[in-house]
């Protein structure tokens, strides 16, 4: 039986916060909204229950513990998205990072939903892990993204060029399935470029506070510059995530704070005005998928340092707009905010150049077309199989 023509279509985002769907897919859902989908919101409620709701979308609570390794628990979760899939009955599905990847797809294809965005933000803490452990769990997970790739309207998103590569030449999926659109976008409008502060430079690491973002990287630098008596501000902006692997104890971050070593100021929600207190953005992390914090800092026209891996690379030109360093390599990262530090005139021009690369290549406005032409693709590509 052949679907009503003027039947609106509709979009389910399967995301494990609410704060990662707002501050990085929320322009995505808004253009698909616009373009006249329905859109559903399946995911953790902590603090974003009223903004996802006053867009207009419908939101649906779903626990997606991203550190549980109780079997029984998983079962259960995986058990209720399927049961959210049969009731809802989305015309598409996109999936963002490992578990809602993998247990979003096997719900997918138990209810028959045949149009699947699997969107990878970045390898994250199991592919840069090192060891047995490691290694046994990665082999574990190449084999499960087989099967949630598997599927004739099945597509991945990759942020960066790397990650597509690897997946594609492990056979996960084919090249036609896979597309490469770099970022979640920035507003352009919101994130401006303003003059830096006057005075005494304000260097900033702004991330989730993780040891795999550098951070250990960034604060030892920092002392090394101190005790040279090199005189800036070193500041943290953000919070530990207990649920990853990697978090750092706040007893730590506090610790260093105490000592003035660094300045931590914790999480901010009013980032455009951080970047404007700032005159060097750092972020020297292992792997990347793409960085938003990176993007928005170009954006904000400030001069970056950051390490030269995947992701990072991506917004990150050398001796263009910001410098790249080896990662965990202490010594080249003080040397690389030294020289930002002590050449203001520097910092401007790679400013100004970071903007120039972010408005014509990571906007909101690229990266949202560039995802919905594909949704239009898939339910055109459905429609007529």
């Amino acid at each position: 039986m052949q679907e009503p023509q003027n039947r609106k279509k509709t979009i389910l985002f399967l995301i494990a916060e609410d704060w990662y769907f707002w501050s990085h897919r929320l322009p995505i859902a808004r253009g698909a909204k616009n373009q006249g989908f329905d859109v559903i919101i399946a995911t953790r409620v902590n603090h974003h229950k009223e903004h996802i709701e006053k867009e207009g979308f419908k939101l649906i609570p779903i626990n997606i513990e991203r550190r549980s390794k109780n079997i029984i628990k998983e079962i259960i979760t995986i058990i209720k998205i399927i049961k959210v899939y049969r009731r809802e009955k989305p015309d598409i599905v996109h999936h963002v990072a490992v578990k809602p990847i993998l247990y979003g797809s096997i719900a997918a294809h138990i209810t028959g939903c045949s149009c699947i965005v699997n969107a990878l933000a970045g390898l994250g803490y199991l592919f840069i892990a090192k060891g047995l452990k490691a290694s046994a769990v990665r082999w574990m997970i190449v084999h499960a993204y087989r099967m949630a790739f598997s599927g004739k309207n099945v597509y991945g998103i990759f942020q960066n060029p790397q990650d597509y590569e690897l997946f594609v030449n492990a056979g996960i999926l084919k090249r036609d399935k896979a597309i490469l659109i770099r970022g979640a976008g920035v507003d352009t409008s919101k994130f401006i470029s303003n003059p830096e502060p006057q005075g005494i430079p304000t260097v900033v690491l702004a991330s989730r506070m993780l040891w795999d973002k550098g951070v250990g990287e960034f604060v030892a630098a920092a002392h090394q510059l101190k005790k040279e008596g090199l005189q800036f501000r070193a500041v943290l902006v953000g919070n530990p995530d207990p649920e990853n692997p990697a978090s750092i104890p706040e007893k730590k971050l506090k610790s260093w704070h105490a000592l003035d070593i660094i300045e931590w100021w914790g999480l901010r929600n009013d980032m455009p005005d951080v970047f404007a207190q700032s005159n060097i953005i750092v972020l020297p992390s292992y792997r990347e998928g793409l960085p938003k914090v990176l993007l928005e800092a170009a954006s904000c026209g400030r001069a970056i340092v950051a390490t030269d891996v995947p992701g990072c690379r991506e917004i990150v030109r050398h001796n263009v707009n910001g410098l790249l360093v080896p990662p965990n390599n202490v010594k080249e990262l003080a040397d690389a905010i030294k020289i930002l530090i002590e050449e203001p005139l520097l910092r401007a021009s790679m400013g100004a150049r970071g903007r120039e690369i972010v408005v014509t290549e990571f906007s909101e406005e690229i990266v949202t077309w560039q995802t919905i032409e594909l949704y239009k693709k898939m339910v055109g590509k459905n429609a007529s199989s």
